[in-house]
């Protein structure tokens, strides 16, 4: 039964590879809304690898570094080696684990899309890709949604969309499960092209400005899932910075070196100093002189703000692992381990801290701060596509590594960030890293001022929104 089907899905692929160029063309403005949204996801220059396909129009317009094309249908295949002989296409079949075990791999990305409907087993499939994997390989499924299963089929009765045979029609929590068992994690979801039409211009409008929105999304015709491997994915006693931006924190500098734990064998304090008033730099260097058998190190900023801080000290760092501490010490020191062990283990790759799960000091949050960082939080989970309760909580941890990536992808963001907080978040969403909130009990300062202006920090916050919303979602 299983052979028999595959067969009937390889005869009608063949059959159906002379005509399937012309039906891209003539859905062009679907394509072409669908090719620049796996663009966003993938970005370029990429080592690609597609299962399924078709004639290889998705793959050259990903522009990878290296692309390999793997189809079914010899006829497809065919086509897609003429189209694009600088790419490599195999006929073969993607379930059949040895076939998948004979390609070079491994790959920064496997793209399938419109492919998970044709397989007899999704979990094995899934399973038997781990081979051309690494710990950095996201997994991209994109495919129809079951909602739009009777619009489709009217669609090709009326020969406005390519014919198809019987297909899986699986629902997003489907796919999830299915990743599940086969050792793969979603990172994150999306819902995209409420109309795939162009309708003269009203369907771009539509699809920007109202398909996004919560829920309306997911009424939409595409489904994406971004996923990674979970096998092997801790780290071996990586070291860590723990980079502390300070402008007049004299009274915490000390403080932070005192409670700060012993959480792995190697760790490098590095103080950003900001340009203070209050004798924070030379107490910076007292501190440096009274515990010799610590590695402390302090830069002075040449420019400004908190952003600016984070950079510096980013740059400069030599740990595996980079960690921010506000040096207010709102977030107590004694919780990074916390932190540590959610990276090593692998639980996440960009693990953010958020204030607003425990209670918290009385003074420590101002309750206009508190329900507006409630307000942002949705709004950000939103634009991000991921859970993420606390924007602003100033601990954020991520491997050197991976911040090397956010920065060579920083040109496509820009210098937009004052805060230091966005430019991480917004570039971890964009390169695909799995985010992991650490809920931490918030305190109130000890020492110093807030440096924070409710109105003017809040209307920055609402230009972030708006950014994200520019640069994310209306792609």
């Amino acid at each position: 039964m299983v052979n028999n089907r595959k067969e009937i899905i390889e005869r009608t692929l063949d059959s159906l590879a002379p005509s399937r160029d012309k039906w891209i063309k003539k859905n062009s403005y679907f394509y072409n809304n669908d090719y620049s949204y796996m663009k966003f996801l993938v970005g370029d220059g990429k080592r690609v690898l597609e299962l399924g396909c078709g004639t290889g129009s998705l793959l050259n317009a990903l522009r990878p570094s290296y692309g390999v094309g793997v189809d079914l249908s010899s006829n497809m295949v065919s086509i897609a080696q003429k189209n694009y002989p600088n790419f490599e296409f195999i006929k073969g079949d993607l379930e059949d684990k040895d076939f998948i075990d004979s390609l070079q791999g491994p790959f920064d990305f496997i793209i399938l899309s419109d492919t998970i409907g044709y397989l007899n087993d999704c979990e094995e499939a899934f399973t038997g890709l781990h081979s051309l994997c690494t710990t950095d390989t996201r997994l991209i499924i994109a495919y129809y949604s079951w909602r739009w299963q009777p619009i489709l089929t009217l669609g090709e009765k009326l020969g406005l969309n390519m014919p198809s045979i019987e297909v899986n029609w699986l629902s997003t929590e489907d796919t999830m499960g299915f990743l599940q068992l086969a050792d793969f994690e979603m990172v994150k979801r999306d819902w995209r092209q409420l109309v795939p039409r162009s309708l003269f211009g009203l369907g771009s409008i539509i699809n920007r400005f109202i398909g996004t929105l919560p829920l309306i999304r997911r009424l939409s015709l595409r489904n994406y899932l971004v996923a990674r491997p979970m096998h092997d994915v801790g780290l071996k006693q990586p070291s860590t910075t723990v980079i502390i931006p300070c402008r007049n924190e004299k009274g915490n500098i000390e403080n932070a070196i005192k409670r700060l734990p012993s959480f792995c064998e190697d760790i490098e304090v590095l103080y950003v100093e900001g340009n203070s008033q209050d004798g924070t730099l030379d107490e910076i260097h007292r501190v440096i002189n009274a515990y010799p058998n610590k590695d402390i190190k302090v830069l002075v900023q040449d420019g400004k703000g908190k952003g600016d801080a984070v950079r510096k000290g980013f740059d400069h760092a030599r740990g595996d692992i980079l960690m921010i501490l506000d040096a207010d010490l709102t977030v107590p020191p004694e919780d990074l381990p916390k932190f540590y062990k959610a990276i090593v283990s692998g639980k996440g790759e960009y693990i953010n801290g958020t204030r607003l799960v425990y209670p918290m000091d009385n003074q420590a949050m101002r309750f206009l701060n508190f329900w507006a960082n409630r307000t942002f939080s949705m709004l950000f989970t939103w634009l991000l596509n991921q859970r993420i309760t606390d924007t602003l909580c100033g601990t954020k941890v991520l491997t050197k590594r991976n911040y090397e990536k956010i920065v060579a992808n920083r040109s496509y963001f820009g210098e937009f960030d004052p805060f230091g907080d966005f430019d991480l978040i917004f570039g971890a969403s964009k390169i695909n890293l799995k985010m992991v909130e650490v809920p931490i009990r918030y305190t109130s300062r000890e020492y110093g001022e807030t440096q924070i202006s409710r109105f003017q920090h809040g209307w920055l916050l609402l230009k972030m929104v708006l950014f994200a919303y520019k640069k994310l979602k209306i792609i």
